[in-house]
């Protein structure tokens, strides 16, 4: 029943559902960096979330492109697998997590600059952010940037979280190119 409500809110509700969610990524993943105690819960319950916010993104996103929508859902949620593994010592690889979602803000980032619902400078943040997180894809170049590659996702996801929870999505642009994409 919950998931019938959101499937038929409106691009702007979605966009301030997704905002929500976004913001509980980052409230739960910082306690996940101060918490000594409740580390692993805190990154579980932000995992959960950014889960919320990929699919989110996905149903928001395949107005502009279908398949790169999809594209980005799927490294998200294998970012999203990836951290929980991580996050319980667990990961069957030695890939950090943020690698995955650096290639996801790429997408995210490139989506939202083909948009037409949301401004393209939040495009360009979250595509910089991107690469700050691509940075965690050598260890070492990670830990000698460290905390400055952090700074470019942490504002492009931010920015973006702030858009989302205040202005939401033009909704009759979303919907004038869900039309033109055929998704409507």
């Amino acid at each position: 029943m919950r998931t019938d409500r959101i499937s038929e809110a409106s691009p702007r509700s979605k966009a301030r559902i997704a905002g929500v969610f976004y913001l509980l990524v980052f409230v739960t993943g910082t306690l996940a960096l101060v918490l000594v105690g409740g580390r692993v819960v805190a990154n579980l319950v932000a995992t959960a979330c950014y889960f919320v916010v990929v699919l989110l993104f996905y149903d928001l996103f395949k107005a502009v492109n279908r398949k790169l929508s999809l594209a980005a859902a799927f490294i998200g949620l294998v970012g999203c697998a990836f951290g929980t593994l991580s996050s319980l010592q667990l990961a069957p690889f030695g890939i950090n997590p943020l690698v995955f979602f650096g290639v996801y803000c790429l997408l995210i980032g490139y989506l939202i600059f083909k948009s037409t619902f949301l401004p393209r400078a939040l495009g360009a943040l979250m595509a910089i952010g991107g690469l700050g997180w691509l940075t965690f894809v050598s260890p070492p170049l990670a830990e000698l940037l460290s905390p400055y590659n952090m700074a470019p996702g942490i504002l492009g996801e931010g920015a973006l979280t702030l858009w989302l929870l205040v202005k939401g999505v033009n909704s009759r642009r979303w919907k004038e190119q869900a039309i033109v994409a055929g998704k409507l």
